[in-house]
């Protein structure tokens, strides 16, 4: 039986991540009475602040983003109680004692949750083991990017598993706590309509998008070191890519999910020099406003990628052949993360000359929630020239379907899983060395080839090379 935690230290405590997403979390889980009762939360930062000053930060930032109107006088006293704060330098070795001070014992649960920058992440847990806070009861989260290539994040690995074992680290991809995913696994696995078809003799093509309208928004410095392969496609898509193409597991249990991923990470064929298209936005409108291109918002040039897309296939016995296209990308027309299931056309139509349309599943995990499948209907009326069909959608709106129920973001999940520790939406160490062995490869042919970003107007679905990656093989992107 898993321990809860009865502590959680929050390292960059006063940074963006944690005001907009990480405490409100934790209020809201405290609200609905989710925390364990005595459960201390001890933020820490670079920041001078006291406790007092902490909890008055903490309070602005639930009123900023919405938490507190929801919420009684008595839910925000009982919240702001649970929490203090250490000034800390993680480069200082010497300021971790004061920290283990102030968690006062070692022998019980602590969840640790690093919401700082990657190359502060050994420095921290080697202080942290040093201060007698990395033992058998303590739990370490880390935040994406875990590196920028196969050796990079070896190396972070190797840093966290001196301290602390496979089993107490999670590695968090957000998306992963999205209930429209976890949805994906009981569509596939609690309803016997589809797993016939869910293979290569039922499925045409998977596309799975993530489109952005934001430009840098402050990040200049983190994604052009990056770019969209390494920032998007290395983590969130290939996860989803995952989930959609793996076997069913023996269980819903940490191992046994896990396991079933990673065959399906092993199995991703090398892409060619013709199934990789790259893009950067020029200068373009969304939404009617005119925005700068990337080299203008940058300010200087650059061949880093805002936009890629990729025909990837998984070579196995149920996907051989089945093309699985990906693509993500910054300026985009709209913003939207979509999983779509192209299933194959009948082999016979008794319809004559009228229409028919495969069906299709669309998964939508943002910005709504929502599944769809699109399905062949008769049209109302007499028919007397034959019957007239139409493409019509049966809608699971989570949202409306689960209207009882209250929605939570995914970092409530993934939080209250930590503190809980159940590792299972959380990713194993050789998953994210298999999608980092994939990349790799991508970005080594992309240096062979001499491979540029293709220029693409902001307000725009990429280059028209991405439309073409697609189309060859009589495709066309789901918009």
């Amino acid at each position: 039986m898993r321990t809860r935690s009865s502590s959680l230290l929050l390292f960059g405590a006063t940074g963006d991540l944690a005001r907009r997403m990480l405490l409100p979390s934790l209020f809201g889980l405290d609200r609905d009475g989710l925390l364990p009762e005595r459960m201390r939360i001890i933020g820490t930062a670079h920041t001078t602040l006291d406790d007092a000053g902490f909890r008055r930060s903490v309070t602005d930032a639930l009123e900023q983003h919405g938490e507190i109107g929801r919420s009684s006088s008595d839910d925000m006293a009982r919240f702001l109680s649970r929490l203090s704060y250490v000034q800390l330098d993680v480069r200082d070795p010497r300021q971790f004692e004061t920290l283990a001070e102030s968690v006062g014992r070692t022998d019980e649960p602590i969840a640790i949750f690093l919401s700082t920058a990657p190359s502060l992440f050994s420095q921290t847990i080697m202080g942290l083991a040093d201060a007698g806070l990395a033992g058998e009861s303590s739990r370490l989260a880390l935040e994406k990017p875990l590196g920028s290539d196969f050796a990079s994040s070896c190396a972070i690995n190797d840093v966290v598993a001196n301290a602390f074992s496979e089993a107490r680290t999670f590695r968090l991809d957000h998306y992963l706590g999205k209930e429209t995913v976890q949805n994906l696994i009981a569509l596939r696995f609690a309803n016997a309509l589809f797993e016939p078809l869910w293979n290569a003799r039922g499925i045409e093509h998977v596309q799975i998008t993530v489109s952005e309208t934001v430009g840098l928004e402050g990040r200049a410095g983190y994604f052009d070191g990056m770019g969209s392969l390494r920032d998007m496609v290395q983590n969130h898509m290939l996860q989803l890519l995952a989930l959609v193409a793996m076997e069913p597991p023996g269980r819903f249990e940490p191992t046994a999910v896990r396991d079933e991923k990673v065959k399906v990470l092993r199995a991703l064929r090398k892409v060619g020099p013709r199934d990789s298209v790259t893009g950067q936005y020029v200068a373009g409108a969304i939404g009617g406003a005119a925005v700068a291109g990337y080299a203008e918002e940058l300010g200087k040039s650059s061949d880093t990628e805002t936009f890629v897309a990729i025909k990837a296939h998984v070579d196995n016995w149920r996907w051989k052949g089945v093309p699985f296209y990906l693509r993500t990308g910054k300026r985009l027309p709209v913003r939207r993360s979509e999983i779509v299931i192209q299933f194959k056309q009948i082999p016979h139509s008794i319809f004559g000359d009228a229409p028919i349309q495969a069906n299709r599943l669309v998964i939508e995990l943002q910005p709504d929630e929502n599944i769809r499948l699109l399905m062949m209907a008769k049209q109302p009326g007499l028919d007397r020239s034959g019957i007239r069909l139409r493409q019509v959608p049966l809608d699971l709106g989570v949202t409306d379907a689960f209207a009882d129920a209250r929605r939570r973001i995914a970092y409530e999940r993934l939080l209250l899983d930590l503190i809980e520790g159940d590792p299972t939406l959380f990713v194993r160490r050789d998953e994210v060395e298999a999608q980092w062995t994939w990349i790799d490869a991508i970005r080594a042919g992309w240096t062979t080839s001499v491979t540029t970003p293709r220029p693409y107007a902001a307000g725009t679905w990429g280059p028209s090379a991405a439309i073409a990656l697609a189309e060859r093989d009589g495709v066309s992107w789901h918009e």
